[in-house]
């Protein structure tokens, strides 16, 4: 039978020094009442102390909330995480060197917790080769306070891997939306099922505790089909006050994030105002024209959200848009419910949905890009002072048939105006973001795979690929000069290509591009209908 305890009971259960981790994905499906009591225990008793935290996706809300709450002085000695950039608590802690900080692959993470469950020494991938998290380079080393090179290369049939290894974990705190009297959990409420049950058979198998929040109990057992975590491996409960368990940061419950959107509801996703984010996803919407239908997308968080919302404006479109979190098809939602997706058509756990990435099950993937650099190696994770980590950007960028990177050209006040079809720069953006070198090395375009046609870097201003080892302007925006408003707004060498084109003009129309295929090679979609409040 199951423990039911108090968030404060739970608090005081986590021993100086253990290694935790807590569930949840970016905005969605955090245990904010445990780790709210666990944050009210360390400010009375600093204590417990010392403790390694694991996690995949960071849970938080760019401020106070999720992991942020885990962010005083003390509390942690060691993080290792996949994307940082909700939990700047921890960020802070990161770069001032207070913890020993590691960045290594969101899917890596995710998929270590079933490594740690089977009794593995670790996830062996090459996920990582050639970037910072090589241990020929950084390692995934955030701050000289680390201790410890913990990513070994090592070779098997002479061939290159990375070994991220298993460590034993004492302490799983996750959460779910009813428990029944034996500890079954289900989680039919919950936006995804992130890495929950990885993460519990992790600590149970290392002889250590899982502690699930729900919403409530259920007082007859939960049906089979609807455990996704069961009682034998599930300690402790503990039942939140709602004001702690909403569904994602930015809403208490959206029943559309669950795929219960009801018929006869028109999808209403705000539609993009015209400015650079549009013009980018427009573009790069662009290229999914010349996929075949039922293609797989992936859509990193950032600009490339935006392509959800063009693709919804256009109203006719034949391929299924992913999140790492574990949602297929549907459209990705974003701010703070990055993490969820608007009407789903299936979700599976994050470590399975990297199964699928790791082995080149995406066609096509969207990614941003905060720095790149004369080679075409592009960084996401570190930059001008700001750490954000890699979330699943490796594993997605080394493995994908083919890879869009999208950002603007420059930033720091960057404002564009579109007249009569044209672009105009109103104001360029002091900072820039194509460099002679990146600073950290998230993507190493000189070890990649692809041909030149299969990677591409998209701005407001135009279109680049790297070619014959060099980033070459291929495309550019009517009204942009490409030497004046290119060449020498960047800091890194770019060409410009002998053939060079002019971008589609319809991306710069007010109205939908109203983007048609012919019917043999396109098959219309129109997805479940639904209100995104």
């Amino acid at each position: 039978m199951a423990n039911f305890i108090t968030p404060r009971e739970a608090a005081q259960l986590i021993e100086p020094g253990w290694t935790i981790t807590t569930g949840g994905f970016g905005s969605c499906g955090h245990p904010e009442a445990i780790t709210a009591a666990l944050e009210e225990r360390f400010a009375a008793e600093k204590s417990p102390h010392g403790l390694t935290l694991l996690f995949s996706a960071g849970q938080g809300d760019k401020g106070s909330r999720g992991i942020n709450r885990l962010g005083s002085p003390g509390l942690l000695e060691r993080v290792i995480g996949g994307y940082w950039a909700l939990a700047p608590r921890l960020c802070e802690l990161a770069q001032s060197g207070a913890v020993e900080a590691y960045n290594w692959p969101q899917g890596i993470i995710s998929q270590l917790f079933r490594a740690i469950a089977a009794g593995s020494p670790g996830v062996v991938s090459r996920v990582g080769l050639n970037t910072f998290i090589d241990p020929r380079q950084q390692g995934g080393r955030l701050n000289s306070s680390c201790r410890e090179q913990l990513v070994k290369l090592i070779h098997l049939d002479e061939e290159e891997f990375l070994l991220y290894p298993s460590m034993p974990i004492q302490c799983a705190v996750i959460r779910g939306t009813r428990a029944d009297a034996k500890g079954n959990i289900s989680m039919e409420r919950e936006a995804n099922f992130q890495d929950a049950l990885a993460q519990a058979l992790a600590a149970h198998n290392s002889g250590g505790i899982v502690i699930a929040q729900v919403e409530r109990i259920s007082s007859e057992p939960i049906h089979a089909h609807l455990v996704r975590v069961p009682g034998i491996v599930v300690d402790y409960v503990v039942v939140a006050p709602p004001e702690l368990h909403w569904q994602t940061y930015g809403e208490p419950f959206n029943p559309a994030f669950i795929g219960d959107q009801g018929e006869g509801n028109p999808i209403r996703l705000p539609v993009a105002p015209m400015g650079p984010k549009k013009i980018i996803a427009r573009r790069a919407y662009l290229e999914l024209m010349d996929m075949e239908a039922g293609a797989v997308v992936n859509l990193g968080i950032g600009i490339p959200e935006t392509i959800a919302s063009v693709a919804n404006e256009e109203r006719s479109y034949g391929f299924t848009l992913t999140v790492e979190s574990g949602a297929i098809g549907g459209y990705p939602a974003g701010g703070m419910s990055f993490g969820a997706t608007v009407a789903p058509e299936a979700v599976i756990e994050q470590p399975s949905l990297f199964d699928l990435y790791d082995g080149g099950g995406i066609d096509i993937a969207f990614l941003g890009n905060a720095q790149t650099d004369s080679s075409g190696n592009v960084n996401v994770s570190s930059f001008g002072g700001r750490l954000c980590g890699v979330g699943g950007f490796v594993n997605i960028s080394q493995a994908a048939k083919r890879v869009v990177f999208c950002g603007t050209f420059t930033t720091g006040g960057l404002i564009v105006e579109v007249r009569e079809g044209k672009l105009h720069i109103a104001n360029e953006g002091k900072i820039a973001k194509f460099v002679n070198q990146v600073e950290q090395l998230s993507f190493n375009a000189s070890f990649d795979r692809r041909q030149p046609e299969e990677v591409l870097y998209v701005t407001e201003r135009c279109v680049l690929r790297h070619i014959d080892g060099a980033l070459t302007v291929v495309e550019v925006a009517p009204g942009i000069d490409p030497v004046k408003d290119v060449v020498e707004k960047a800091d890194a060498d770019i060409r410009i290509a002998t053939d060079l084109k002019e971008m589609d003009s319809r991306i710069f129309n007010g109205g939908a591009m109203s983007l048609r295929r012919e019917p043999h090679r396109f098959v219309h979609y129109f997805p479940p209908t639904v209100t995104l409040q």
